[in-house]
């Protein structure tokens, strides 16, 4: 497994002897982007190698980045398990710019640490400082030739079909100007999340072991625009939840995710809408055992709850209101201010519990999952749900509602999600494939199930 490639917020190292370049590092990314995160027992590929690890390995690498870096940082130094290998991971951010490494100035260009001349970190200084409180009304780098025209033209026509934008599709500048997304020859920020995003706009998932930040089963990066990474989160998370399959004596089988979809993708759209630009960390989506932590970086409004939303007594506190009001057109956001609300009352319904956790620099919405028996099929009947597992036609209806819900899951998972025996689990799918009922599209390790609908 890759956890990624080295890009300008990700940096990989063998081994502690290459501490002085990983400091280094530290302080390009911090000028750059203000924070990100270094690997060590990982090589330049993304490839774990693992290391040897004791607690004055930690220490060393807390007391190299506080001996070379100014001003000083805070990082978190934690062990991690990447492939079963020992690995450290080192997250770091900071807001006092510039940051100096054994005396001298990098700034992070691509995956390489370039010195700053004594003009340019001028230069750097007063660009970095310039704007910060209107993140997406203010001006960004990009021009209209950086719009992906696709893009614009899919928010425009879902935009027509919500009914709050009238006009129709004529040329990039002129639609970009009609929502006042241009200042002179450069896109504002909010046209730049939206229909650019590159290198800039990233998120982090994971699916770690257990129920705590320790051993990965799975990590990945992506980059793009907001629209785009909300339908990576959400293919991911729906990937890699468990589903029930209800049989009622209909004729459509109806299929449960354990967190329903509607609260999932609220959450996923609240994170963008409300997320500190500025701020170096990535929107995550971490995948435990017994829960599933949507993050964003940007704080809760000061002296705000979530439960003064929860019951109506305050109204929205919008971070970035031309954002809001962009993704409102397209029926993203519904209402200003309900976001929370629509999470709570979809998760009750299903019986999901839901927190909302205000974070020193950030927000997360966390779904409990329910225990592995939720993915057994279930039956409108009185009996015992066992009994109703225990028939042959449940077993293959539950196996099949699992593999369309995530068509990567392994043999081993289906048996530990519907409580049915692996022996028994591999029978019921040679049964279904001689009937045609699925198939495996590629190899056993890399390939994926794919379930024919008759």
């Amino acid at each position: 497994m890759k956890i990624g490639k080295e890009n300008e917020k990700l940096e990989f190292k063998r081994s502690t002897a290459e501490l002085k370049e990983g400091v280094t590092s530290m302080a390009a990314i911090l000028n750059k982007h203000g924070g990100g995160e270094l690997y060590f027992g990982v090589r330049s590929d993304g490839t774990a190698m693992g290391m040897d690890i004791s607690e004055k390995t930690l220490r060393d690498i807390s007391q190299g980045i506080a001996n070379g870096l100014e001003p000083k940082i805070y990082p978190q130094i934690s062990e991690v398990y990447i492939d079963d290998k020992p690995c450290i991971c080192v997250a770091f951010s900071g807001e006092e710019p510039p940051y100096y490494a054994f005396g001298r100035a990098y700034i992070r260009i691509a995956d390489e640490d370039r010195i700053l001349s004594p003009t340019e970190l001028e230069k750097y200084i007063l660009k970095k400082n310039a704007g910060r409180d209107v993140w997406d009304s203010e001006t960004s780098d990009s021009t209209i030739d950086d719009v992906d025209e696709d893009a614009l033209r899919e928010y425009l026509k879902r935009a027509n079909r919500a009914k709050r934008i009238d006009f129709t599709y004529t040329t990039k500048e002129n639609v970009l100007s009609k929502l006042d997304l241009l200042g002179g020859d450069k896109l504002k920020n909010a046209a730049y999340a939206l229909f650019v995003g590159s290198r800039m706009l990233e998120i982090q998932m994971a699916i770690f072991a257990g129920t705590e930040r320790l051993t990965f089963n799975d990590i990945k990066r992506e980059s793009g625009n907001v629209t785009t990474l909300i339908e990576i989160a959400e293919t991911y998370i729906r990937n890699n939840i468990r589903w029930r399959v209800v049989l009622d004596g209909s004729i459509q089988r109806k299929e449960i995710p354990e967190i329903p979809i509607d609260a999932i993708r609220e959450a996923l759209v609240n994170s963008y809408c409300h997320r500190q630009y500025t701020s170096s960390q990535n929107n995550e989506i971490t995948i435990y055992s017994d829960r599933i932590e949507i993050y964003n970086p940007g704080t809760f409004p000061e002296g705000l709850t979530p439960q003064d939303f929860l019951e109506g007594r305050e109204r929205s506190v919008k971070r970035n209101p031309l954002l809001a009001q962009l993704m409102y057109y397209t029926k993203d956001i519904e209402s200003f201010g309900t976001g929370l609300k629509r999470i709570t009352d979809a998760c009750n319904e299903a019986g999901v519990k839901v927190e909302f956790h205000l974070l020193k620099k950030g927000f997360a919405v966390v779904f409990k999952r329910p225990d592995k028996n939720f993915a057994m099929a279930d039956k409108i009947l009185d009996e015992p749900v066992n009994e109703v597992v225990n028939e042959v036609v449940n077993r293959k209806e539950a196996i099949m509602a699992i593999m369309r819900g995530n068509p990567n899951i392994t043999i081993k998972q289906i048996a530990e999600n519907t409580a049915i025996s692996r022996v028994t689990v591999e029978r019921e799918i040679q049964e279904m494939k001689k009937a045609n009922n699925i198939k495996r599209i590629g190899s056993d390790k890399t390939g994926h199930w794919e379930v024919v609908d008759k």
